[in-house]
């Protein structure tokens, strides 16, 4: 895992932006479910955070029930979680992101048939 920059935004702490960073992981399978996640030190090596970030990042997943811990062995993605944070964020997207989006296109006159011929 080489380092990676990231920008971080000033307006959500970085252990919850990590922690989003993680689940896009898990949904788009970089991080599969049963596969054991990067240590601490390797974590906020990648990202260049501070080791106790990456921390609060991986407890918070774990108080999720996101990943779960395995005594002197680290932590691993639980089997099945993928379905649900799928549920979840397509339920967040239709609920937050969509209205808003679908009202940026109707001020634009752009209908969906034409975003689909667009590709």
């Amino acid at each position: 895992m080489n380092r990676r920059p990231h920008k971080w935004k000033n307006g959500q702490p970085i252990y919850r932006q990590l922690m989003d960073e993680l689940i896009a992981g898990i949904l788009d399978r970089s991080y599969h479910e049963g596969a054991m996640l990067p240590s601490v030190r390797v974590l906020a090596e990648h990202y260049d955070v501070n080791p106790l970030t990456a921390a609060k990042a991986y407890r918070e997943l774990a108080r999720e029930g996101l990943v779960e811990a395995l005594r002197g062995e680290g932590l691993m993605v639980r089997e099945g979680v993928r379905a649900s944070l799928m549920k979840r964020e397509r339920t967040r997207f239709l609920k937050e992101e969509w209205p808003v989006l679908q009202a940026r296109l109707a001020r634009m006159e752009v209908d969906l048939s034409t975003l689909l011929v667009a590709r």
